[in-house]
């Protein structure tokens, strides 16, 4: 049984359709993969997934519970945690602090910073901020935002993580840095990975489902999917070849 199953997945906004039919499975230690072309539906089924929005219909399950239409905080409480494509930190915090509020210590006690908290110096040394715990994250460059964000994710020990376009504005070797950074993460962790860096995501992913007007039309490892036909005709196929 998978960790991570959504079913039948639906949701309209007004009169436009933006997701049909959705059904994606995501076994435990693997890391999986969604991409497409921009309006493919990706970031409304990543919303839905981590529970932002609601289906219209469909089901979602989480290490065989129903969790469908639960809030985002009750869903993280499970061993679910994200990122978002458009950073989320607080910049007047210290990237130690940004880490510390994220720890369910510190959530179980209304978002206190007192006391002790276990664990958020090692969440800093995995991403690579160990040396830069003091810096507030207003000072510290887009790569080391990027990192920090992944941090704020790990702070809440999930059982699953989404991660939502880590690479967006990152140069090369800021990506390589990420890369290498999630290859290292998905030893421990299962991951689900929303991406436009196809290069990227065909370098990490165990297995991709590739969506267009909002349903699944591809599934597979990289190496099915560099010889899907479909993918080879289009210009996906020029990326990942």
């Amino acid at each position: 049984m998978a960790l991570f199953a959504a079913e039948h997945l639906h949701k309209r906004f007004g009169h436009q359709v933006v997701l049909e039919d959705v059904t994606m499975r995501f076994e435990a230690g693997r890391l999986s993969g969604i991409m497409g072309p921009n309006g493919a539906g990706k970031t409304t089924c990543f919303n839905l997934l981590t529970g932002r929005y609601t289906p219209d219909r469909g089901r979602v399950t989480f290490d065989g519970c129903d969790i469908t239409g639960m809030p985002p905080r009750a869903i993280a409480r499970l061993g679910i945690s994200r990122s978002f494509q458009i950073m989320n930190l607080f910049d007047d915090y210290t990237a130690l602090d940004n880490v510390l509020i994220a720890t369910p210590e510190a959530r179980a006690r209304g978002f206190s910073m007192l006391g002790e908290f276990g664990g958020s110096s090692d969440v800093l040394e995995r991403v690579g901020l160990a040396d830069k715990a003091h810096v507030k994250a207003k000072d510290l460059s887009y790569g080391d935002r990027r990192a920090l964000e992944i941090g704020v994710a790990l702070a809440a020990r999930p059982r699953l993580l989404f991660l939502d376009e880590p690479t967006a504005g990152l140069g090369t070797a800021a990506t390589a840095r990420i890369a290498a950074l999630i290859a290292g993460l998905k030893r421990s962790l299962t991951i689900v990975l929303i991406e436009h860096d196809m290069k990227f995501l065909f370098g990490l992913a165990d297995h991709i489902y590739v969506m267009h007007w909002g349903q699944v039309i591809a599934q597979g490892s990289p190496a099915e999917l560099r010889a899907n036909p479909w993918v080879q005709r289009s210009n996906l196929g020029n990326v990942v070849s």
